[in-house]
């Protein structure tokens, strides 16, 4: 057994549902990314800028770099959507991906570092200068579909992203190769046409930066543009083809529906502290209570006006 199929076993025993590997080197496809930057898609997410450098070669993260470890983790439960539901993607339904996927990597990590004690390895968790997409597709784990998601034949979207950059020398994977072929159907389904073009977005349009990237009050127009999303959007990937081989995630219970958190009227004069409560290790965390009322607001959910949640009429609890 080679030391790659020794860490492969080992990720999918913690159980990630795939794993593969890359040769550290220049960030497959690195130059989509200066193109993307330079012409301004990034929007508000200036982090996407800084040390872009890095993002470009792992190897100026970790010197000694050799390979890269992607690990991916399907995330799809059962639950559709209800009518009088709050719509929020579907990710963020259950506990924060960081949460899961955290204490995974760091079970795989401790393990190879037993197996190889003079090895350095780092794991990130979209928390550091790594482009998950691209090493996910040169370890052939998936491709990047037009949406700029990465989509897999075995599990469709409906994917959690990982990586360790290792000093480790690991027999590498063959990248994944595309199959989206002439399938438009994301492109033309986006409710806010973010998708300028094949496997570009702009952050601009896009209706998921809009619900929990940005702060403070939407510009002019905005609010009319996110088709009632309160945090996230899944409508491109609900008509991607590739879902119809979603399976049931193996960790449902950390992935399930928290029920309280699609209910509208839950949302309705909540406290700071309630707020603290509901969302606890929840991804709507990320936007704060200010920026969820707002979102309400702009679904014609919630009037706020002197700071105070005004109940709207007809309201589906």
């Amino acid at each position: 057994m080679t030391d790659g199929e020794r860490i492969k076993n080992w990720a999918r025993e913690i159980g990630f549902d795939k794993v593969g590997l890359a040769p550290a080197g220049p960030t497959p496809g690195g130059e989509h990314l200066t193109e993307w930057l330079t012409r301004g898609y990034h929007g508000g997410m200036d982090w996407m800028k800084k040390n872009a450098d890095r993002r470009l070669d792992p190897r100026r993260v970790l010197p000694e770099a050799r390979s890269i470890i992607s690990v991916a983790l399907n995330y799809y439960t059962p639950h559709e959507r209800q009518p009088g539901e709050l719509k929020i993607s579907r990710y963020a339904w259950g506990t924060d991906y960081h949460y899961v996927l955290g204490r995974m990597l760091e079970e795989l990590v401790a393990r190879i570092a037993r197996g190889w004690p003079a090895s350095a390895n780092l794991w990130y968790v979209d928390t550091g200068p790594v482009l998950e997409k691209a090493w996910a597709e040169q370890a052939g784990i998936g491709w990047i579909g037009k949406n700029g998601v990465l989509i897999s034949r075995d599990f469709g979207t409906w994917l959690f992203l990982g990586e360790i950059i290792t000093t480790l020398q690991l027999k590498p994977d063959l990248p994944q190769s595309n199959h989206c072929g002439t399938c438009t159907s994301c492109i033309d389904v986006c409710p806010a046409g973010a998708i300028v073009e094949p496997y570009v977005v702009d952050t601009h349009r896009c209706i998921s930066f809009w619900t929990i990237e940005h702060r403070g009050e939407f510009p002019p127009g905005i609010a009319d543009r996110l088709d009632g999303w309160i945090f996230g959007c899944d409508v491109c990937q609900d008509v991607c083809p590739f879902n119809r081989f979603q399976k049931n995630a193996k960790l449902r219970e950390d992935f399930a529906p928290r029920r309280e958190l699609l209910r509208p009227g839950r949302w309705l004069e909540i406290s700071e502290d309630d707020f603290a409560d509901l969302t606890r290790k929840s991804p709507l965390q990320r936007t704060r209570l200010e920026g969820i009322k707002r979102n309400l607001q702009a679904a014609g959910i919630m009037a706020v006006t002197a700071n105070r949640p005004v109940r709207q009429k007809k309201l589906e609890k």
